[in-house]
């Protein structure tokens, strides 16, 4: 671990920042969490191999380890695989962010009859950034349940990081399609694009290209890990060069299957200048956010 922070903490010097902001970090109830891991630890079908977690230790200490590192915001992405879960992961975010200053409150949905009321009542109670994870809720985000929900977001300039590409497997609501008719209906959605869009990246790309609100985050991208099985085609590098002001720094701790360097190498192997690294790794994040 030592080692880990002086590599951590070289890297934001380095680029003259006061620390990282970290968009893709997860912190849920600890019986749904162990559920997650017990899920990773069985490379279960939507993990499609070994997976070992990196970080399985106690919530204070994974705080701590963060804080360590100079993370200096993060977010707590929690999300719920079927209907009458996200209410009360709502209620236990909103109490995790008022006794954790240094992060972001974080909210989430699922296609339901009540799903409007509960994300307004989490607009309403400061929620600053929300999870949807089209892959595990396996559901469609056209889904007019969701209609409301969208749009408040939208009116309320409130970001949402989802997991809409279709790494590690495809799932039936994943790909660019679902997300493209979304766009068209919500254009002015701050939507984050989870892992770049795993594996469609150029597509979504494209819609980050055409949608002024659409941003990007980094999570696993670029890492070995998981350039063994999705590789990010180099040729869209000056794409993501000329998306500068639209890429976010994440890195799915504590679920991770490396050390926590591993995700900010990577993003220096690219070359694409200390600038962008910058920019992706708190300037933007810091400006989407009001921080």
């Amino acid at each position: 671990m030592p080692d880990e922070t002086a590599q951590v903490t070289a890297f934001w010097r380095a680029l003259g920042l006061p620390g990282l902001i970290d968009v893709h970090t997860h912190f849920m109830p600890a019986r749904v969490l162990a559920k997650v891991w017990a899920y990773f630890d069985r490379a279960g079908p939507l993990t499609a191999r070994p997976w070992p977690i990196a970080y399985r230790t106690a919530e204070e200490e994974r705080l701590a380890t963060l804080r360590r590192f100079g993370v200096r915001r993060f977010t707590s992405l929690v999300y719920p695989h079927k209907p009458g879960m996200a209410r009360w992961l709502n209620d236990w975010s909103a109490d995790f962010a008022a006794r954790t200053p240094d992060c972001l409150h974080t909210a989430t949905f699922h296609p339901e009859p009540d799903a409007a009321r509960y994300t307004a009542v989490a607009v309403e109670r400061g929620a600053r950034v929300f999870k949807a994870h089209f892959q595990v809720g396996a559901y469609d985000p056209n889904d007019p349940l969701l209609d409301p929900v969208w749009g408040l977001l939208a009116e309320a300039g409130v970001p949402v990081v989802t997991h809409c590409g279709s790494a590690p497997v495809p799932g039936p609501c994943t790909g660019p399609e679902p997300v493209r008719r979304l766009l068209a209906r919500h254009p002015r959605l701050p939507l984050v694009v989870a892992h770049l869009g795993m594996p469609e990246y150029g597509a979504f790309l494209e819609l980050a290209e055409r949608y002024p609100r659409v941003h990007l985050d980094t999570t696993m991208a670029f890492t070995r890990f998981s350039e063994e099985q999705a590789p990010f085609p180099r040729r869209d590098l000056p794409r993501l060069a000329g998306a500068a002001d639209r890429v976010l720094f994440g890195s799915d701790f504590p679920n991770i299957p490396y050390g926590y360097p591993e995700a900010l190498h990577a993003l220096e192997r690219l070359e694409l200048g200390d600038a962008w690294l910058r920019r992706v790794c708190h300037g933007n994040a810091a400006a989407l956010f009001g921080l």
